[in-house]
């Protein structure tokens, strides 16, 4: 058997009922608070992962670029060699030149 009053029972009941409601209020507010989060980190991840790729395709352009700059440096050389080695293309490339 409940002792007390039943208009003490209802106060009680009341403040029963307005902490379960601010409980749940506050459980709520931290699993969207968590939600926000988790999907935070997981942009977060996926924007590293596109710099990654960024970065990697980038190297390959350095790359590439060395290359090509070695190359030219091996076409340069060849061409001053012949045109030390022909007089022919020597007076040609001056009169171009002029």
């Amino acid at each position: 058997m409940a002792t007390g009053t039943p208009d003490s029972q209802a106060r009680f009941g009341q403040s029963v009922k307005g902490l379960l409601t601010e409980k749940v209020n506050t459980c709520g507010t931290d699993v969207i608070a968590l939600t926000k989060q988790v999907l935070k980190g997981s942009r977060s991840s996926e924007l590293l992962g596109q710099a990654a790729r960024n970065m990697v395709l980038q190297e390959d352009a350095i790359l590439h670029s060395e290359d090509s700059l070695r190359k030219m440096a091996i076409i340069t050389t060849h061409l001053q060699y012949h045109v030390e080695q022909s007089p022919d293309l020597q007076d040609q490339l001056s009169h171009l030149l002029k």
